[in-house]
């Protein structure tokens, strides 16, 4: 059997003395995409922050099969893991080629920035701006561009819709796609809107209060009655 690019077994998390997962196991294989689903409180940002070392967490998070140590987030990046946060998590006050170079920095050898480019090209005319000044979905764009530079083995997104119009929505998907199917980038993405998470997904696990419910192929899911109620709107 292949060994997971990503594992949870068991992974419990709280906040002081509020539990905010509950046994929350789960797998992503290399270059697969799986969406996490749930409800504003169910845990899904939790379970992003507990494989990233951000929240005190029990419980094994495995890389590769290499147990991840408690020891906070730069060894979890070190071990080829990009965590894109809600709110994008950008320097607003440096410019944007800064940005970018605060990404490679725990990247050995020399940036890819050519690469990126290939994906970004607008950067390059906004290489001098201070990144606060741009749009929201430029400064997704920004987001994802300087976690790319990392050149991780997995992406982790969470809620890279928010805020933003569906138009640029889909365009921020279609560049996670791209990532995805060209450069065999795993992803696991935390998404309010369902419908284009399970789009891009193979696979997805819904979360409610801390705990996983459901799992199964991303078709499995769009076709599931309670699914499409409680996440797809019909």
């Amino acid at each position: 059997m292949t060994t997971p690019l990503l594992e949870l077994d068991d992974v419990s998390a709280r906040y002081g003395q509020v539990a905010a997962l509950h046994g929350v196991s789960l797998t992503v294989g290399e270059g697969e995409v799986v969406a996490l689903l749930g409800a504003n409180g169910a845990g899904k940002t939790t379970t992003l922050r507990a494989v990233s070392g951000t929240v005190r967490r029990s419980g094994t998070v495995a890389i590769g099969g290499k147990k991840l140590a408690r020891s906070g987030p730069e060894n979890v990046a070190r071990a080829g893991i990009a965590h894109v946060p809600e709110g994008r998590g950008i320097f607003a006050e440096l410019t944007v080629w800064d940005n970018l170079r605060m990404g490679a920095y725990m990247r050995r050898g020399r940036p890819d920035f050519k690469t990126v480019l290939e994906y970004f090209p607008w950067l390059e005319a906004r290489r001098g701006q201070q990144a606060g000044t741009l749009s929201g979905g430029e400064q997704q764009m920004l987001a994802l561009a300087r976690a790319f530079l990392q050149r991780p083995r997995l992406l982790m997104l969470d809620e890279p819709s928010l805020g933003l119009a569906p138009l640029i929505t889909r365009e921020v998907f279609r560049v996670v796609g791209d990532l995805n199917q060209k450069e065999g980038l795993a992803v696991l993405v935390v998404e309010q809107n369902a419908a284009i998470a399970l789009g891009v997904a193979a696979r997805a696990y819904v979360l409610e209060t801390g705990s996983v419910t459901l799992t199964g192929a991303a078709d499995e899911l769009r076709a599931n009655d309670a699914v499409r109620s409680a996440y797809l709107g019909y």
